[in-house]
């Protein structure tokens, strides 16, 4: 029977089992992803992008405001009574700061959107009563800022983490850089030869073979990126859940992109799933890491914004992280797959060496930024000369092109070139002696003197960064920032979500810092948004959930009336 079957037959039998067996290849291959991937919305950008698309803005009444855990009335009386002394002392203390913030809120987007997203949009109008928090300062000495009151604040922002070694530091590699390249001015295009002395020392600190500059992180991240799709011919990019790699589209699949990125994979880290796919795959060029998640794996970047209940948990387990980045430097040999280190905000604060030599593990490429500048933006990208070149010998029109008009400014390369200096200097080096040991000892005082004193509030850290979490469920977490900025300790907008010291910071510095760290937290107890209410996380995300399906329906139905 076979023998008299028509060659045609034949061929659609040969080409149906073809197309079966690739189905169910891609199957399989969709299941890994999906298990691949972390249970949360941040794991699975897609889909959180289409349930934010979902949500509508409610807000809570006056009254809902002070009692939406079910606080009885005296516990809401205390409350109210505490807001209004706050939003007093707001409007006394801060007067031309705020007045400045909001004149020039009127015409700088940035500040309409830090302002919007610095607590949960339910408690926006209880803010807006007077609670606003100035984003204006006038002086910088020491570890503290000043701002357009006279009011000086332990700063507690770290600049988003440029503040390395202290803002009087800063202020003095800027003016060194200038009068290293004033004679050259802003020439752009020819190279000031102080830029020879920073390839040099960032070849010896990186342990790289080449490096390219840019003008910003994400900048860097883009270039970086590009070489690893084109000298593997791969298109599939590998990030982890919570992963900030700045605000490029392809590393920002999720929200506050509004183009699906189709090319990059969101994978869960220090999973077993993701290890299947990474080994299995054929297509992925580059695995992008940021050293940050090592302090809360899995976990978005945290903020104040986001503190409508006590789930926020971190905690940095540094043996664990770094087994984790040595498998992923074995798979990403076997598979020849670029390892990238995003080390555009830890980079020189963990260790003169950075990440890569804080946790013993190699990449292909290397990503600086933020403090490398002295105080400039900068971006830099250092490579194994065979990630970084970008043209091909045997094919004069394959290249893989990046360029800036600012790349490689004479004023930033002149900052930089102070700041690698002083990262040489013995000065620096009794600033990194002992660093974690110093910091990992004030994060348990702080835990201890918080203890002691009742409240709900723990702290965990990486270094000398900080994040803040809750060991009460509770509704007003958010508020916080507000009493620690009445006790002057001034936080960036995203609020206790992240909290960088600047390695200048003396022991008796620290010690004053955590006297006012715990009596805005008993003052906030003491006012009793601390009340235990009997209810859980759970308890509340259901209950939120209730209120956003009753929110989207309200909205809907006034939309079609």
């Amino acid at each position: 029977m076979n023998e008299s079957m028509p060659w045609s037959t034949l061929a659609k039998y040969g080409l149906g089992g073809i197309s079966l067996l690739w189905c169910l290849k891609h199957i399989r291959q969709r299941i890994e992803l999906s298990l691949a991937k972390h249970r949360s919305l941040t794991g699975h950008p897609r889909m959180a992008r289409r349930v934010a698309a979902q949500l509508r803005r409610y807000a809570y009444t006056a009254n809902q405001a002070l009692s939406v855990d079910g606080a009885p009335d005296d516990i809401v009386a205390l409350r109210r009574a505490a807001l209004e002394r706050m939003v007093a002392e707001f409007r006394t203390r801060f007067a031309k700061s705020a007045a400045q913030t909001r004149e020039a809120a009127e015409g700088l987007s940035d500040l309409q959107f830090v302002s919007a997203y610095r607590v949960p949009f339910q408690f926006a109008a209880m803010v807006d009563q007077g609670l606003k928090i100035a984003s204006f300062v006038q002086s910088s000495s020491g570890v503290t800022v000043t701002d357009l009151d006279g009011n000086t604040f332990y700063d507690l922002t770290g600049s988003y983490g440029v503040n390395l070694f202290g803002n009087d530091y800063y202020k003095q590699s800027i003016d060194q850089g200038a009068e290293l390249v004033r004679d050259l001015g802003p020439v752009l295009g020819a190279y000031h030869p102080v830029v020879a002395d920073n390839v040099r020392r960032l070849q010896t600190i990186s342990g790289m073979d080449e490096v390219t500059f840019h003008m910003s992180g994400t900048e860097a991240v883009m270039q970086a990126v590009r070489l690893a799709r084109y000298h593997t011919r791969r298109n599939k990019i590998v990030r982890f859940c919570g992963g900030y790699h700045g605000w490029w589209g392809e590393v920002q699949p999720g929200i506050g992109n509004p183009i699906a990125a189709s090319d990059t994979f969101t994978l869960a880290e220090m999973g077993a799933g993701t290890l299947r796919v990474l080994r299995r795959r054929h297509d992925i060029a580059c695995i992008l890491i940021n050293p940050l998640q090592g302090l809360h794996p899995n976990g978005a970047a945290p903020s104040d914004s986001s503190l409508l209940d006590s789930s926020r948990k971190a905690g940095f387990d540094r043996v664990a992280y770094t087994a984790w980045l040595q498998e992923l430097r074995r798979i990403c040999d076997e598979r020849g797959i670029a390892l990238i280190f995003d080390e555009v905000f830890v980079g020189f604060r963990l260790a003169p060496g950075g990440a890569q030599a804080y946790f013993g593990v190699r990449a292909d490429l290397v990503i600086y930024g933020k403090t490398l500048g002295g105080g400039l933006p900068v971006g830099v990208v250092c490579g194994k000369r065979q990630w970084m070149r970008r043209f091909r010998d045997d094919a004069p029109a394959d290249i893989c092109f990046a360029r800036g008009t600012f790349n490689s400014h004479p004023y930033v390369m002149g900052a930089m070139n102070a700041f690698l200096h002083f990262l040489d200097s013995e000065q620096a080096a009794a600033m990194y002696q002992n660093l974690d040991a110093i910091w990992d000892a004030r994060a348990a005082y702080m835990n201890q003197r918080l203890a002691q004193a009742g409240v709900p509030v723990q702290v965990a850290n990486m270094s000398s960064i900080w994040t803040v979490h809750y060991t009460q469920s509770a509704c007003y977490n958010w508020l916080f920032q507000y009493y620690l900025r009445l006790q002057g300790l001034a936080l960036s907008w995203v609020g206790t979500g992240r909290i960088i010291f600047s390695l200048n910071y003396s022991q008796a510095d620290f010690e004053e810092v955590t006297e006012r760290f715990v009596v805005a937290a008993l003052a906030m107890q003491q006012d009793g948004w601390w009340y235990d209410s009997g209810h859980s996380n759970r308890d509340i995300k259901r209950r939120i959930l209730h209120e956003l399906i009753h929110a989207r329906l309200f909205v809907s139905a006034a939309t079609q009336i």
